[in-house]
């Protein structure tokens, strides 16, 4: 009972403050830290509103001057760097391609995910989960996808895994994305097996700073016979 009382009044908060927005709706992000604090409100709702997260980070748009700080590329493998804890709802994080960098198959600890391509063209392969009956199964790609600057895409586990890279070996990409909640765990898998490992996902920064050397993301989603 009681646990359904606290059920009940999260879902009345909830209503209160999307009843708030509707009435006195976000002005639109016109820098980066716009667009964080205006997260940070939708976020205050328990539920997730995915097309009211995906319009809201469509409407920034992208300026290297306000992310230049978070955009810290290394030569080997692509990064990954804090900018924002979202009140601990979320983490929102830059991610840095170099020319033909990519990440493995992974998925997303039932997390929601949340990309806005700041430069750059990235594309997405998605797959089905493999077969919990057969011990080896090449996993099957399902669909791709191309995102040039200031595009935004989203995906959950019941959407599939997927794998994103900068197909480009002239170019750069960069990237900002949205988990919610956050984790430090993920599944990444085989291709040609199905074969799953846990790896733990770091950052190669945090809010504009250098990690201790060691504390990267460099082996956590790098390709695996992919």
């Amino acid at each position: 009972m009681a646990e359904m009382d606290v059920e009940m009044r999260g879902n009345a908060i909830d209503e209160m403050l999307k009843k708030k927005r509707d009435l006195n709706p976000l002005p639109e992000p016109e820098t980066l830290d716009d667009l964080v604090q205006g997260l940070k409100i939708i976020f205050q709702d328990n539920e997730i509103n995915v097309e009211e997260v995906n319009e809201y980070m469509s409407k920034y748009k992208t300026n290297a001057r306000e992310w230049y700080k978070y955009a810290k590329f290394d030569h080997h493998r692509y990064t990954r760097n804090l900018v924002d804890q979202g009140n601990g709802k979320f983490n929102l994080i830059v991610l840095c391609w170099g020319e033909g960098q990519g990440s493995g198959i992974h998925s997303h600890s039932d997390s929601h995910c949340f990309m806005k391509v700041l430069d750059g063209t990235l594309d997405e392969t998605m797959y089905s989960w493999p077969s919990d009956s057969e011990d080896e199964c090449e996993l099957q790609k399902t669909e791709t996808h191309s995102y040039e600057k200031d595009s935004v895409a989203y995906i959950n586990d019941s959407m599939g895994l997927h794998r994103v890279e900068n197909s480009s070996h002239t170019n750069t990409a960069v990237s900002l994305h949205l988990y919610s909640p956050p984790f430090d765990m993920v599944e990444c898998f085989d291709q040609r097996t199905g074969h799953r490992k846990k790896v733990r996902v770091t950052f190669y920064s945090k809010f504009g700073q250098r990690t201790p050397f060691g504390c990267t993301s460099v082996e956590t989603l790098e390709p695996e016979n992919n």
